[in-house]
């Protein structure tokens, strides 16, 4: 079927999608605390924190909206943070999800992940994972700033692939992994790294100007942003020949921004940015929104704590600027013949409804 069939049936799909806005994916940030200190980091986690972990029990009243008012019934639950690790209570989380017959996994840096703390997570019903591993140890520790990082996160996901062995469709885990100039030329060998060490999914997102990430000159050149195209376009056709044993691993680019020819050989999917359409979040203050990436004032949606808990209320009622996108064709992008493919790029690349998005990832990969 030629692409532009393909994308024009997509279009079809995703106004379907937008019109029925099922909330699937649910992202709660538990804490901003966090054990490391990095270069990239878009919420600008540090140690102690400003802002108070959110108490367990006011995420319990949200989850009980959710699941008294939520047509769909197998939504997932994503803890994050900060690092999710820090809480002492995750494990009572989520036993309390899976009380609720949803699922839930973690996004973790691994450095206080041990093997006990991880047989306690499985014991509490966690069904996923996923690992930040930035590259080798002097690329990974250099964004981390963190000389124990690399160590941890190996030894973490070493726990994760024993587990998988003997539970193969118990637990799914993947590798994600921010892509910058210093880790850029290392990436085939890093790939033939995680093959040898059985990683099976990985994800590369490239680093947009977020809390930190934008104090830090860490973003691609167009040069440098097309490589890392090709890069991914070639990995996922890539075998690895290991002891007589042709291995491969399955990698998807961010859904982070339209990209022309790209679309399809370097992930799984049309573009399609699903920030309240299919994907919420819970901040750590309260505060409702699309993913965690999307940070901004003017997609803040409301906040559980004034809206007494009422989570779904909040998600069937606002929500209508990420539903209706006619608000971003503005300037370059009003102009754009990709418009109705893009709709203006990923939510989180907006500093405000009047904003244009920080980059198009089109025109970098054009320039």
């Amino acid at each position: 079927m030629p692409n532009k069939l393909k994308q024009a049936i997509f279009r079809f799909y995703r106004t379907k999608e937008i019109k029925n806005h099922e909330l699937r994916y649910l992202f709660w940030e538990c804490t901003l605390r966090c054990n490391l200190n990095c270069l990239h980091c878009g919420s600008d986690c540090l140690a102690t924190s400003g802002t108070p972990d959110m108490p367990l029990s006011d995420f319990i009243r949200v989850l009980d909206d959710i699941k008294k008012n939520n047509p769909y019934k197998k939504l997932t639950i994503c803890i994050t943070g900060g690092e999710p690790l820090l809480r002492k209570d995750l494990e009572i989380a989520g036993k309390e999800i899976i009380k609720r017959g949803f699922h839930w996994g973690i996004v973790t840096n691994g450095l206080y992940l041990t093997k006990e703390r991880f047989q306690s997570l499985l014991n509490a019903g966690m069904t996923s994972i996923a690992f930040s591993l930035d590259g080798f140890e002097e690329q990974h520790n250099f964004l981390r700033r963190n000389p124990a990082s690399f160590k941890k996160v190996t030894e973490a996901i070493k726990l994760a692939n024993e587990f998988q062995k003997l539970y193969p469709h118990r637990l799914k885990y993947d590798v994600i992994t921010c892509v910058h100039r210093n880790n850029l030329k290392t990436l085939r060998n890093f790939r033939d790294f995680l093959i040898s060490i059985n990683v099976k999914e990985w994800r590369i997102f490239s680093i947009f100007p977020e809390g930190r990430a934008a104090q830090n000159n860490l973003a691609l050149t167009p040069i440098e942003y097309r490589e890392l195209m090709d890069f991914i376009k070639e990995t996922r056709t890539y075998k690895s020949l290991n002891a007589g044993i042709k291995k491969s691993i399955h990698l998807n680019y961010s859904c982070e921004g339209y990209l022309g020819k790209y679309e399809l050989k370097v992930r799984d999917f049309f573009f399609f940015c699903r920030g309240g359409i299919n994907v919420a979040s819970v901040m750590c203050d309260g505060s409702v929104s699309a993913c965690l990436s999307v940070r901004a004032k003017d997609f803040i949606q409301g906040n559980i704590y004034s809206e007494n808990f009422e989570f779904m209320r909040l998600w069937n009622t606002r929500y209508k600027t990420m539903r209706d996108r006619s608000w971003a064709k503005k300037g370059s992008c009003a102009k754009c013949r990709n418009w109705k493919n893009c709709l203006g790029n990923g939510l989180h690349l907006y500093n405000s409804l009047q904003s244009e998005p920080s980059h198009c990832n089109l025109s970098l990969l054009c320039k």
